[in-house]
C-alpha cells in the first residue's frame, strides 16, 4: 500500500467509510475558512472592525493549512489498517 494512491480508498468498506469521514472533514474545513475569509474581508470595509477582520484571516489561513494535514491523516489511517507486508510490498 502506498500513500496517496487513489486505490485506497477502495480496498474495503472500511476504506470507503475512512474516505467519506475525511472527505467531509475537508469540505467542512474549506466552507469554513471560505467564510471566515468573507467575513474577514467584509470587515474590512470599516476601521472598527479592521482588526476583527484580520484575526478572521488568520484563522481562516490556518484552515487552509489544515487542508493537507487532513489528507495525511487519512492516509496515515490506511497504512494503519494495512498488513505491515502491504506497506513494504511497494
Amino acid at each position: 500500500m502506498r500513500l496517496f494512491d487513489p486505490d485506497n480508498r477502495t480496498r474495503s468498506t472500511e476504506h470507503k467509510r475512512i474516505f467519506a469521514i475525511y472527505e467531509i472533514a475537508y469540505a467542512i474545513n474549506d466552507v469554513l475558512a471560505a467564510l471566515l475569509f468573507i467575513i474577514g474581508s467584509i470587515l474590512f470595509f470599516n476601521e472598527k472592525t479592521t482588526y476583527a477582520g484580520t484575526w478572521l484571516f488568520l484563522i481562516g489561513s490556518v484552515m487552509f493549512g489544515l487542508r493537507p494535514v487532513i489528507r495525511l491523516l487519512r492516509e496515515l489511517k490506511y497504512m494503519r489498517m494495512a498488513d505491515y507486508d502491504d506497506v513494504t510490498s511497494t
